[in-house]
This record gives C-alpha cells, sequence and structure tokens, in this order.
C-alpha cells in the first residue's frame, strides 16, 4: 500500500485510509495528498476561490488566520508543505496568521519535530508558530475528550505549558520525557488566544482524526465539554470534507470527489445484506472510508462498533477488543443473514504505532488466536473469506 498504485506520489508510504478507500473502491483512487501538491505547485491552490473567500472575510473582520494541523512531512493526514502554502497564501493576501502546530511522532520518527519545526519557520517566516501540541491531544478519534480539552484550551485560550519559542517548547517537552506525539499542549511567546473576528483554517486532509478538534472548536451543537465561552470564528475552512456535519459549520477547499459503484454501494444495489464490524479506532474505516466517504450506511447495511480499551497506549492493552469484534463476527457469521461481511483487527496497526516488540507479538498473537474462530465459523457457514493488509505497520 504504497506509491502510485494506490494514488499517492512516488514512494509515499500507504495508511489505513488510502488502504480501504482503494480496498472499497477495487481501483486506484487518487488520494488528496498529490491533489493538493497539484493545486500549490500549478498556483490553483491560492487562487481557490473558496480560500479567497475565507481571505476577504479576514479582510473585512480585520482578524487573524488561525491554521491548524499536523506539522509532518509523514504525508499520512497532512503535509507540512500544505501548512507552508496556506500561510504563505494568507500573509501575501494581508491576513495575519498564526499556526497550532500538533506534532507527529508517530508517522515520523519519535523525536523529529525539531527538523520539521524549522523547515516551516523558514518556508513561512511571516506566519509564527502560536501553539504546538503532541498529536495524542489535537487528533484523538476515540472520544477522549480530557486530550482534545488540552489542545483546545492552548488554541482558544492560550492555557497550557509556555515557551518563548516552538524550539523552546519542544527542549521542555523532550526534558520532562515526552516524545513528539505526547508533547504537552503549549502556548508560544505573547499568543493570547483566539477573538470573534478570528478565522479558522484547518489543513489536515484526512477526516477521522480531524473531527474531535474540530467540533469543539467550531461545532455549534458541541457539548462534549463545556464551550460556553468559545469565540465564535468569523470564518471557518477545511482542506477537505471532514464529514457531513462538519460541512454544515466549514468550507472545503477541495472537495470530495464522488467515488461511484464501491464495494458497499454495489452489494446494496444488488439487495444484498451486509454487515461491518470494527473497534472503535477502526470504525470509520470500516464504514466512511470503504464505502467511498459515505458517512450514512447503505440500505441493508448493518454495523457494529466494539469501543477500544480507554488505555494512553495500546502497548498497555495489546489486545484490544478483538474479542469483541470476534464475537460479533462470528455470530454474524453464523446468522446466515449476510451476504457480504467486513471486519477490522485494528491491533496489529495500532499497537505497531507503539513500537514495543512484545506488544506487538501479543497483538499479532491475539489476532492470530481470532483468526481461528473466524475461520472455523466460515468453514461451518460454507462460505468464503479474504484475509489482507490494508497497510502495513507491526511487521516493519
Amino acid at each position: 500500500t504504497c506509491g502510485e498504485n494506490v494514488g499517492l506520489p512516488p514512494g509515499q508510504m500507504g495508511n489505513s485510509e488510502v488502504g480501504h478507500t482503494n480496498i472499497g473502491a477495487g481501483r486506484v483512487v487518487w488520494m488528496d495528498l498529490p491533489r493538493i501538491d497539484r493545486a500549490i505547485a500549478t498556483g490553483a491552490f491560492a487562487a481557490n476561490p473558496t480560500l479567497k473567500g475565507f481571505i476577504a472575510s479576514l479582510r473585512e473582520s480585520g482578524g487573524v488566520a488561525h491554521v491548524v494541523g499536523l506539522l509532518s512531512p509523514g504525508g499520512v493526514h497532512s503535509h507540512q508543505r500544505h501548512m507552508a502554502a496556506a500561510a504563505n497564501a494568507l500573509t501575501s493576501a494581508g491576513v495575519p496568521v498564526r499556526v497550532h502546530a500538533f506534532l507527529d511522532g508517530r508517522d515520523v520518527p519519535p523525536r523529529s519535530a525539531d527538523g520539521f519545526v524549522a523547515a516551516y519557520q523558514a518556508a513561512a517566516p511571516d506566519a509564527p508558530i502560536a501553539t504546538v501540541a503532541g498529536r495524542f491531544y489535537g487528533m484523538d478519534r476515540d472520544t477522549r475528550w480530557e486530550r482534545v480539552k488540552a489542545a483546545y484550551d492552548a488554541i482558544i485560550h492560550a492555557r497550557g505549558e509556555s515557551a518563548p519559542s516552538a524550539g523552546a517548547a519542544l527542549a521542555a517537552a523532550y526534558a520532562r520525557g515526552e516524545t513528539d506525539e505526547f508533547v504537552s499542549p503549549s502556548v508560544i511567546g505573547d499568543y493570547a488566544g483566539v477573538k470573534p473576528c478570528d478565522g479558522l483554517l484547518f489543513i489536515n486532509f484526512r477526516a477521522d482524526r480531524a473531527r474531535e478538534i474540530l467540533s469543539a472548536l467550531a461545532d455549534p451543537a458541541f457539548d462534549a465539554f463545556d464551550v460556553s465561552d468559545r469565540p465564535v470564528f468569523a470564518a471557518r475552512c477545511g482542506m477537505v470534507s471532514y464529514s457531513s456535519n462538519h460541512d454544515t459549520f466549514m468550507s472545503v477547499l477541495f472537495p470530495q470527489d464522488s467515488l461511484k459503484n464501491t464495494l458497499g454501494a454495489w452489494v446494496a444495489a444488488q439487495e444484498l445484506r451486509q454487515f461491518h464490524v470494527a473497534e472503535t479506532e477502526k470504525y470509520p474505516h470500516v464504514t466512511f472510508f470503504l464505502n467511498g466517504g459515505v458517512e450514512p450506511p447503505y440500505p441493508g447495511e448493518d454495523r457494529h462498533m466494539a469501543p477500544s480499551p480507554r488505555v494512553r497506549t495500546y502497548d498497555l492493552a495489546p489486545e484490544m477488543s478483538a474479542a469483541e469484534v470476534t464475537e460479533h463476527l462470528v455470530a454474524a457469521i453464523a446468522s446466515g443473514d449476510y451476504d457480504l461481511i467486513v471486519a477490522n483487527f485494528a491491533n496489529p496497526d495500532m499497537v505497531g504505532h507503539t513500537g514495543v516488540i512484545a506488544a506487538a507479538v501479543r497483538a499479532v498473537e491475539a489476532v492470530d488466536a481470532a483468526l481461528g474462530q473466524v475461520v472455523a465459523a466460515v468453514e461451518k457457514a460454507g462460505g468464503a473469506m479474504l484475509v489482507f493488509a490494508d497497510h502495513g505497520n507491526c511487521e516493519t
């Protein structure tokens, strides 16, 4: 799952979104990373009508553009060249910018952010970094709202650790024993928070880890924690569509290309029944991504989401929720109710990300044991079964 075979630039590693999207489509789907890269290279990005509208709103309000996203060259959720391009397009138009940088350490080495910060600052010298935070806080997808709130408080209210520069914030985090992914939200210099005349531009191009923080920052209906003192942004814009709900309060720079005749759509069109199951961490992948960016289930499509364990990192619970996924998967097979069943075991990916080899072994053993039960159920039901990876992680 890499490069042009799955719609990525040559040599670009794949990820679970890319894998599930291409599996569901049954063909090569060109992803948002090269699409945005081309727009930047041709000048179409700076000329984007939605971006021009965002700029016009802020020039009228006199506000600051808060550019938020993952500062990393990893290319999985974002790319830092997109952040620099967005910041430069805004400052060139006379709009002041403050950047809120989520740090990676997951799709790139765990202490590599200092080089990425320096590269960004050289590429966009007029758009300073106002806060930094590990993606553990700003890019949660498992409703760990205490994490999201810490990132939210830094961005909205300038609360958190403090440092005179992004480099100093990183040095202090490393001294605390934190790696990039887990850097405590930190406020840089004299940053004082968001004002009602300001705007929000989110630069990640992958949806699953964008939804929670964007809901906290801008969704009028958000209620997972108290945001009663939250300023209302004068303009809100995202690189892509993050969900149909997010589209109601954010404009989109690169609307999604409609994928026709995906696996789920075809099964539904034949009036067949299907069941999709995964735990929380991978639920969007067997639903939204596999179905080509379609959020609601198709007619005849049932789903089950098993809650992922509430641990800080998954090396602490490498079996994750494989047992519950297996229970519902085996029951669905035995029921005879479904023509297609899709399941994801998250363990080899999520535990692999921790880099803890002993835990990775336990994760693989848990999935191996689960597959033994699934194979037995399929053989008893007289069905057929395909087992494959959507991308690599644990084995590398």
